[in-house]
């Protein structure tokens, strides 16, 4: 008989052994049970907020202990106790032939019982958005960590004929492996030491694995864990045969043979550990790989790149075991490198100098944290730092911009690093523009650039304007010689020829003749562009001096450069948005900006007018000639801001002052509220009376205002929005289009509600609690999607085309003091105002219709409603200004975050369908299994009978 033929039938005969009592059904409920219990109870699924399993293999390691060497425990046991064993070692088949075929029945039954729990992902995959990579690599993970459970339980058990002691020693066995690389070991171990006891710890392997990353490393350390102690098994049923004046040279081969197995194995795996690129990154998105954004970044490294982690031996217990990851991390970028660089990895404690050089070069100082074990608790200073330089400039991240920490209460702490490639990549485009940028400006620019000065003659222009003509011309040579000639310069007068390079101006782009005052005859042109294809730039004229035209002038080159830190001018009035503008300088230059002088800062890349309220017609004038310049303007505004404090919460009518504009270019946003059956909850404080004792809790209430925005809400073809898992819009107010302004230019819906969705013009947003603890928001009117944020690109025509400009008008007229205009008619003013009558084809609007889905308190309620930080909206803005910015480099990597993946807002009755369902899907499953082995056992014994009936 083959092999393979005499290992199936030991494997079918132990199957069917298994499933004649009712143990198999037994172990197979305890199983499916256990995993449901802490998928729902013991890890909260639906308080944890996560669309997500990994709840489900949390408590694996542990519970396969105990259900491995249950399962093991008679294996070999029996046949000693029942005296079976003699036959099996006096049969002429080898004895691996039994061995391998026990342990491939009882890895038959470890499949079953996982096939059991398939249908807790598929739920999760039809409630929300859930990676399959990290599922299948957590079920491979299982069943390879159940595998070597079951291998170690089988070499216990042909050691013993009790099989309570079997039990107790297998259990003993696998829980040492696990413990190895746990906490509760590497605690009382510095780093170094700790991350080689995770190399030996079945635990930490298999945390590794269920992130969604299929390395070698890890598979190799299970299957040698598997292969030796099936070789030790079948060494110990060797050893049985042997008569003690049997062959001694045969029996020295084997066991050199089995210590070489051993030894192999043991340095194999670590030999392995010092390889880190031989794995599959199974999650969608390749969260945990390098991406091409960071490989694009590091193609532009001229200059070695040094990265050093500074890692104390002693850390905190909940930092110790994100070390490994960053580090490995790290290294990756060496390797992607190409030996652009230099990784280092210190302890500051073991190296002094090198800790001076940390604490006063780079300011990196140590945080004490609070240790405690089972005797003492003490502080530690540790450092968890990594440092980025290249050439003179460099960059440090801290614990606190690597980690993130999400609490299911006071004492459940999830930490995990938050999104380290998108850290790093960060720090180090930071440091290579800041490095450019010290250097030859245009040395960064591809291809060549037009500088087109078009200004009047100098008898036509006013007395500052001639001298600042020639402060132009002078500089644009410099710039020119700097250029190496790259730099086309033209100066023309659109008066010569007929008018006609005037008319071709104004067709393009929307400029006029300028002049000083209102009440004045004379008319002149002085405009500036640079240009680099079918891209455009206006450089503006500010305070008309040799300095800031050349300020001015070097923030227009960096447009086309590739890779500075673009400039964001944001206007806000009274909210906060002070974690907006903390995410965003962490990549951009924000600069605050009131357009009260009429004009937009000259370095300012994307316009950002965040809740504006009531601006004037100069200030509205800015917006509107910063689009015609072909900028991009971006708006979050509604009819409506939310006024909210720990005690309160009101909604007022909030004018921003952008009404008439907007629907001059086809946007209208109407004086209502969108609310939405598909919201997030609202966290309320609620104060109970426990025995005596008031104890304050969070109660999360529906809340239609929260408008949960996802799946079909989310515009999947623009890199704004297709990488985003969910949106919440708080307070938001419908946009309509007029379709027939619109009808020439892109227009791109972002954001929509859901089809459940309602129109309010009730203004009373605060929760309304029934006695039974419920909110009574019942849908009026008709239910359809609505549009909360959009995008439309184009030709605009100025709202002040055909208008004096507002700037010549402040400056014509005064006030007496009687409080009676007076009219001023002073030529050597330094105001010079012209209407750009239209926008090129570049010009953008960008639209979010609500005030508060950025500021501070909503930030804050949406992070407390997911139980951990909530970047969402953050992360939907940082995309739109890289859109704009047309740098994507950091988008692809900005969403690969580990807590972006949340539930979808349901009601407790909603939570109680799905889990009772996966209950009673549990049990399907267990029926079908008998119903299964009942169909075999008949069919075996109708087999049975035609033997004996022939």
């Amino acid at each position: 008989m083959q092999p393979k033929q005499t290992v199936l039938r030991i494997a079918n005969k132990e199957i069917s052994l298994f499933f004649s009592s009712p143990i198999a059904y037994l172990f197979l409920a305890v199983f499916a049970g256990v995993t449901l219990f802490t998928f729902f109870w013991g890890e909260a699924f639906f308080a944890r907020n996560i669309a997500d399993v990994r709840p489900l293999f949390e408590w694996m390691p542990l519970l396969l202990i105990f259900l491995a060497s249950t399962l093991t425990m008679r294996m070999w046991s029996e046949e000693r106790r029942s005296g079976t064993l003699e036959y099996v070692l006096t049969q002429p088949v080898p004895l691996w032939h039994f061995v391998v075929g026990k342990f491939l029945g009882c890895v038959a039954l470890l499949v079953i019982a996982l096939v059991i729990t398939l249908p807790l992902p598929i739920t999760v995959a039809i409630i929300g958005d859930l990676d399959w990579g990290s599922v299948v690599a957590g079920y491979l993970a299982t069943l390879l960590l159940g595998a070597a459970y079951l291998s170690m339980g089988l070499f216990v058990s042909s050691r013993s004929d009790n099989q309570i002691v079997s039990l107790i020693c297998a259990v003993a066995l696998c829980g040492v492996f696990y413990l190895l690389g746990s906490k509760i070991i590497t605690d009382f171990f510095g780093t170094t030491a700790s991350e080689w006891l995770r190399l030996m710890g079945t635990g930490s392997r298999f945390e590794s694995i269920t992130r969604g990353v299929i390395d070698l490393r890890d598979l190799y350390y299970y299957i040698s864990l598997i292969l030796v102690f099936l070789v030790l098994n079948t060494f110990s049923l060797e050893r049985e045969r042997w008569a003690a004046t049997g062959n001694k040279q045969y029996h020295q081969g084997w066991r050199t043979l089995t210590g070489l197995l051993l030894i192999n194995a043991l340095g194999a795996n670590f030999w392995l550990g010092q390889i880190n690129q031989l794995r599959v990154d199974a999650t969608q998105g390749n969260q945990y790989s390098i991406s091409s954004a960071t490989q694009h970044y590091l193609k532009q490294l001229q200059e070695p790149l040094l990265i050093r982690g500074y890692f104390s031996n002693k850390t905190h217990p909940l930092l110790a075991p994100l070390v490994p990851q960053i580090r490995d991390l790290i290294k990756e970028y060496e390797i992607e490198s190409q030996g652009k660089v230099r990784v280092e990895f210190i302890d500051p404690v073991m190296n002094p100098e090198l800790e001076q050089e940390a604490n006063q070069k780079y300011a990196i100082q140590p945080v004490p944290f609070q240790v405690s074990d089972r005797y003492q608790a003490s502080v530690v200073n540790s450092y968890f730092n990594v440092l980025v330089q290249y050439g003179n400039e460099y960059q440090v991240l801290g614990f606190r911009d690597l980690i993130e920490v999400k609490a299911s209460n006071e004492s459940d702490l999830d930490v995990k690093l938050r999104n380290p490639e998108h850290d790093l990549t960060r720090a180090i485009k930071k440091v290579l523009h800041s490095y450019q940028s010290g250097g030859n400006l245009f040395d960064t620019v591809k291809g060549d650039l037009v500088f087109n000065v078009y200004v009047s003659a100098d008898d036509a222009l006013p007395q500052q304007l001639q001298a600042f003509k020639r402060a132009v011309e002078n500089e644009a040579k410099i710039q020119q010689e700097k250029s190496a000639n790259r730099l086309k310069v033209n100066v023309i007068d659109p008066a010569a020829d007929g008018g006609k390079v005037a008319e071709q101006i104004a067709q393009d782009y929307g400029f006029k003749p300028m002049a000083t005052n209102l009440f004045s005859n004379e008319r002149f042109y002085f405009y500036m562009t640079l240009a680099q294809g079918d891209q455009v730039v206006q450089i503006p004229l500010d305070d008309m001096s040799a300095s800031s035209f050349e300020r001015n002038f070097s923030s227009a080159v960096k447009r086309f450069a590739s890779g500075f830190t673009k400039t964001v001018a944001m206007v806000t009035s009274g909210a906060q948005f002070n974690q907006l503008e903390e995410f965003l300088g962490a990549e951009l230059n924000v600069v605050r900006e009131d357009l009260t002088d009429g004009s937009v800062n000259g370095e300012a890349d994307v316009l950002f007018l965040a809740a504006p309220n009531h601006l004037n017609e100069k200030q509205l004038f800015a917006v509107d000639q910063f689009l015609m310049q072909g900028g991009t303007v971006i708006a979050a505004t509604s009819p409506y801001a939310a006024s909210l404090s720990q005690r309160s919460l009101a909604l007022q009518k909030q004018e921003s002052g952008m009404k008439a504009w907007l629907a001059h270019h086809g946007i209208e946003i109407e004086e209502k509220l969108v609310m939405d059956k598909q919201n997030v909850p609202f966290p309320v404080p609620v104060t109970r009376n426990l025995g005596g004792f008031s104890m304050q809790e969070m109660r999360m209430l529906d809340y239609p205002y929260f408008i949960d925005v996802r799946g079909a809400g989310l515009q999947s073809e623009n890199a704004i929005t297709n990488s985003l898992p969910q949106v919440t819009m708080a307070w938001a107010s419908p946009v309509v289009l007029n379709a027939e302004k619109q009808k020439d230019r892109k227009v791109t819906e972002l954001l929509r509600s859901s089809d459940k969705s309602w129109l309010s013009g009730d203004m009373n947003i605060v929760p309304q609690i029934t006695n039974d603890g419920v909110t009574p928001y019942i849908a009026t009117g008709e239910q359809k999607p609505h549009l909360l944020g959009v995008i439309t690109q184009g030709r605009f025509d100025s709202f002040f085309a055909g208008k004096e400009s507002p700037l010549l008008k402040q400056e014509s007229t005064a006030e007496n003091a009687d409080g009676n205009s007076t009219e001023k008619n002073d030529a050597s003013t330094n105001t010079v105002g012209s209407v750009i009558q239209h926008s090129s084809d570049s010009a953008r609007i960008i639209l979010f219709s609500s005030n508060d889905f950025l500021s501070d308190p909503v930030i804050s309620m949406a992070s407390m409603a997911n139980g951990g930080q909530y970047l969402n909206g953050l992360q939907l803005f940082a995309n739109t200004l890289d859109w704009a910015l047309e740098d994507e480099g950091l988008m692809s990597i900005r969403a690969r975050s580990n807590f972006n993946r949340t539930l979808p807002a349901m009601e407790h009755g909603t939570q109680t369908f799905w889990e009772y369902l996966n209950y009673g899907l549990a049990l399907l499953a267990l029926l079908v299994v008998g119903f299964v082995q009942h169909r075999i056992k008949r069919a075996r014994e109708q087999q049975y009978q035609q033997w004996l009936a022939s």
